[in-house]
Parts: C-alpha cells; structure tokens; sequence
C-alpha cells in the first residue's frame, strides 16, 4: 500500500510539473541605450548633454534679452548680448513690441531715361511694394527677397536719414547705394528704360497710409496718406560699376579662350 501511495504521488508530481522539477535560470534582459555603455561612457554621455543644455538655454536668454524691453540686464551687459545675437541670430520682429506696426507704406520708383535719339523722358511711378505683394500672394513659398528686401532697405534709409533726407553718417550714403542698386533692378526688370533707351536717374516716394482700428476701439486715426518724396539721384556710379564689372568679365572670358586655343 505504501508503494502504491508512492507511486501514485510520484505520478502525480510528474503530470503536473509542479514537483521533481528544477526551474531553468533566466536569462539576463540585453541593455540598450545609454545604460549598455560603460560607467566611464555613460558618464561623458551625461557630461555632453548637460554641456548642450546649458549652451541652448545660454542661447535663449541671451535672444530674449535681445527682443525684450530695456531693462537692467541689457542696460548692464547689451554689449555682451549683441556681440553674440549679431549678425546671425538677428530678431527684429518685435515680438514685445507695445506698440505693433499700424501703418501700410507703400515704396515707388520711377525713372529719367535717355532715349537713342539723345532726348530725356521720365516714366510714371512704379509701385514696388505692390509688385512684391502680388508675388508673395497666394504663394507658399515666397522667397526672402520679395519679402524682405525692399522693406529692410527703406527701413535702412528712412532710420539713417533726418527729416530733410540728409544721410547721417557713412551708413546713411551705404543706404542710399543700396536704394539706387534696387532701383537699377527693378526697372530693368519691368523695361522701363525701353530699346536703347539708359536709365540716368531714379528717384522713390513712399506713400503711408494708417490702418483703419477695430470699430470697437474708438480710435481715430487720419485717412489722408502722408508721401514723402526723395530727391532725384544719379545712377551713374552703379552703372559704372556694372560695366567694369562687365568688361573685367569679358577680358578674363578671352584670357580663358586664347589659353584654350593655344593649348
């Protein structure tokens, strides 16, 4: 009976796997990421991201400081902050600004042109703003130039003029160059100047009208347009500089040719 008893609990234990079983050892789970590196690495890991954190936070105050009102942080060190906002990290667009842009200016050129029989005519006003307007619309992808690049270089002008349109120092005359420069591109663009017709000077009005406030803020503001018309001046320098740049083009053109040929 005894054997019997023995037998059947040997039974027993062996259908059910819960006796005379030695359990098998697991295997250790493989480490990913930083925690399979080594102490020394995983240590140089953390050194170089806390390095860029501290680097990325640097750049943030310092671009905040940048755009954020006077105070005594920038009045202390503006110089320290400028040196490295300046020039690739540049924000001009006044996120802080109290008071926003309210005013639409309108930028537009026109030209005195010498005709091929030796006369002079002057075309109408060519509204440039307007034209970049009608690229930019409707357009996903406007390029930075028909965004920005007249707007930055009358705001250019207009910040190293006074009010009688005389350059204040050497950035004022860098100004003015690069007016004349847009003016020289635009009207070659639209053909201002006409078979054999030269283009002998330029000159920019800009008209600013204000925007109309909400009904509901009870401001009121001018409807009538303010113009501001610039002096005519003389193209002569850019177009000399484009011919020599032409005939120095020319001459390294046959230079290249005459080796080609004597090779």
């Amino acid at each position: 009976m005894e054997e019997d008893g023995a037998a059947a609990a040997g039974t027993v234990g062996a259908g059910s796997g819960e006796t005379g079983a030695v359990p098998s050892a697991r295997r250790p789970e493989a480490r990913t990421g930083v925690a399979a590196l080594s102490p020394r690495y995983q240590i140089g890991a953390v050194v170089a991201l806390a390095v860029v954190a501290v680097a990325v936070c640097a750049h943030l105050g310092l671009v905040f400081l940048h755009v954020a009102p006077s105070n005594t942080l920038t009045k202390q060190h503006g110089a320290a902050v400028d040196e490295w906002v300046f020039p690739e990290f540049e924000q001009n667009w006044k996120l802080f600004a109290p008071n926003p842009l309210q005013q639409n200016v309108s930028v537009q050129v026109r030209a005195e042109i010498g005709t091929a029989d030796g006369g002079i005519r002057t075309t109408g006003w060519y509204d440039l703003s307007a034209e970049d307007g009608r690229a930019i619309d409707g357009n996903p992808l406007p390029s930075h130039t028909q965004q920005n690049e007249l707007r930055r270089a009358w705001d250019f002008f207009v910040a190293t003029h006074d009010s009688e349109d005389r350059p204040v120092g050497l950035r004022g005359s860098l100004s003015e160059t690069y007016l004349r420069r847009i003016a020289l591109l635009r009207l070659d663009r639209n053909d201002a100047a006409g078979p054999g017709g030269v283009v002998e000077r330029v000159q920019y009005r800009s008209r600013t009208t204000n925007v109309k406030p909400p009904p509901w803020s009870g401001e009121k503001v001018s409807a009538r347009p303010a113009v501001r018309e610039l002096p005519w001046w003389s193209v002569s320098p850019e177009t000399e500089d484009a011919a020599e740049a032409a005939d120095t083009a020319a001459g390294k053109a046959g230079r290249t040719g005459k080796e080609g040929g004597a090779a």
